[in-house]
């Protein structure tokens, strides 16, 4: 079996001692490609750099994530414009709104989404989204864009059947992550992932965050998640889709190949 992990934060501080072994667990776990994730304009010029060291094995995208969204400048615009045209650059983003924690104001929010949804716009990329509770807001200012993008998943989607519906109906893509192993807060999102069309669900980590909580006890790298992880929330997304391991693994990979132009 071969996975796709769509998001990866590897330029986060908790990857810097032992990235070689984190990458060479995940390719013994089958996960055969790591998207790397911008969160931010320096963190996306080193997600590129991470691609460059291992072009095998991953991809980057470029991104301001709405708790950066203050930062966000004309020239970041600029400086993400010209990078965009790198060949394992493959979206925007971590882009989007994020209500729950507010690092940046709404309105800042709402802007630099704007902008970035602008930019893949004329770049023609497919763009990578961040929302949490701001389905509302985000909904409205993505459908005045979205059939200007050729592609469009909502990663790490926690939000409700109504927000669910409006992103498939917008032919959104569905990502999910470990927080459908959490018995506390992922009910909600158990529920829904059986509604989740199956050319457009997308599996990921988001690690070093969102372990799962289904995972054993005394892992050696303590509460970090990591992409070896992947399989274990594909096999708990298989029961509750009533489906094979083998075939979550194939269409999931199969999806993620497409709407990011990964070679086999």
């Amino acid at each position: 079996m071969e996975w796709t992990d769509i998001c990866v934060n590897l330029t986060h501080d908790s990857f810097k001692r032992d990235l070689d072994a984190v990458v060479e667990r995940a390719a013994d776990a089958g996960v055969r490609w790591l998207l790397v994730t911008g969160s931010d304009e320096k963190e996306s010029g080193r997600s590129i750099q991470l691609a460059e060291s291992y072009p095998e094995r991953m991809r980057a995208t470029l991104g301001v994530h709405p708790h950066h969204a203050s930062q966000w400048q004309d020239q970041t615009g600029y400086r993400f414009a010209e990078d965009a045209s790198h060949p394992l650059v493959v979206a925007m983003g971590e882009m989007g709104l994020d209500y729950y924690r507010n690092h940046s104001t709404p309105a800042a929010q709402r802007h630099a989404f704007e902008a970035q949804l602008e930019l893949a716009a004329d770049l023609g990329k497919p763009v990578f989204l961040h929302e949490r509770e701001a389905s509302h807001d985000f909904g409205d200012i993505l459908q005045r864009y979205r059939d200007r993008v050729p592609a469009a998943v909502v990663h790490c989607f926690t939000s409700d059947a109504h927000a669910l519906d409006r992103y498939l109906e917008m032919d959104c893509h569905i990502g999910v992550t470990g927080w459908v192993c959490d018995e506390r807060r992922g009910q909600e999102l158990q529920a829904l992932v059986p509604r989740i069309p199956e050319d457009r669900l997308m599996l990921e980590t988001d690690a070093p965050y969102l372990l799962p909580r289904t995972l054993p006890k005394g892992l050696p790298h303590g509460r970090r998640n990591e992409p070896a992880f992947l399989p274990h929330i594909g096999e708990h997304v298989a029961r509750l889709r009533d489906v094979s391991v083998d075939a979550l693994a194939r269409s999931t990979t199969a999806n993620a190949r497409a709407f990011y132009g990964l070679p086999e």
